[in-house]
C-alpha cells in the first residue's frame, strides 16, 4: 500500500475583480468583489485540492483541471475536490486533516473560519475539527494587503486506508 500517512502542501492566489461572486472554502461572502479565475476561482477549496493531490502523489490542479478545457470553465470547486477525493481514495488513502491558512485583508475572514472549516470537512469526508482554517492579513503590505487578492495555503494528511 505504501506509506502509512503523507503529506502535501498547497498554494493558491486570485485576484479580486468587480462583478464576480466571493467564494472562500466553499462558502459565499456578500463582497462587492469576487475571485477571478477559469473556474468559480475559490482559492482556499484549489489549494486544499492541491495539497491533498500532492499528499497522495497525484498530478496538481492545473494538470487534472486545465484552465485552457472549456469543461472546467466556472466549475464548481466543491465538484472538482469531490473527484479528487475520489482519486485520493483510489490509491488507498483517506484524508487524515487539514490545516489552511487563508490570507486576505478585506474582507475580514475570521467570520467565516468555521463555516469554511465545516464545508471543507463535509466534502472531504473528515469531521470539522479534523480541518483547521486561519484568517491572516498582509498587514497591508503588497497585492493580498492592498486587498487587490486572496491567497490560501493549505496542508494535507492523507492516510492509508485499513484492509478489510
Amino acid at each position: 500500500m505504501g506509506d502509512a500517512a503523507r503529506v502535501g502542501i498547497g498554494y493558491d492566489i486570485h485576484r479580486l475583480v468587480e462583478g464576480r461572486r466571493l467564494l472562500v472554502g466553499g462558502v459565499e461572502i456578500d463582497h462587492p468583489k469576487g475571485l477571478v479565475g477559469h473556474s468559480d476561482a475559490d482559492v482556499v477549496l484549489h489549494a486544499v485540492t492541491d495539497a491533498l493531490l500532492g499528499a497522495a502523489g497525484l498530478p496538481d490542479i492545473g494538470d487534472l483541471f486545465p484552465d485552457t478545457d472549456e469543461a472546467y470553465k466556472d466549475a464548481d470547486s466543491r465538484i472538482l475536490l469531490q473527484d479528487v477525493m475520489e482519486r485520493v481514495q483510489a490509491k488507498g488513502y483517506v484524508a487524515g486533516n487539514l490545516d489552511v491558512i487563508v490570507h486576505a485583508e478585506a474582507p475580514k475572514m475570521s467570520p467565516y473560519k468555521r463555516q469554511m472549516a465545516e464545508s471543507i470537512a463535509s466534502i472531504v469526508g473528515l469531521s470539522p475539527g479534523h480541518v483547521s482554517v486561519k484568517a491572516k492579513t498582509n498587514e497591508g503590505m503588497g497585492p493580498l494587503g492592498f486587498s487587490d487578492a486572496i491567497a490560501c495555503t493549505a496542508i494535507a494528511m492523507v492516510v492509508a486506508k485499513e484492509s478489510s
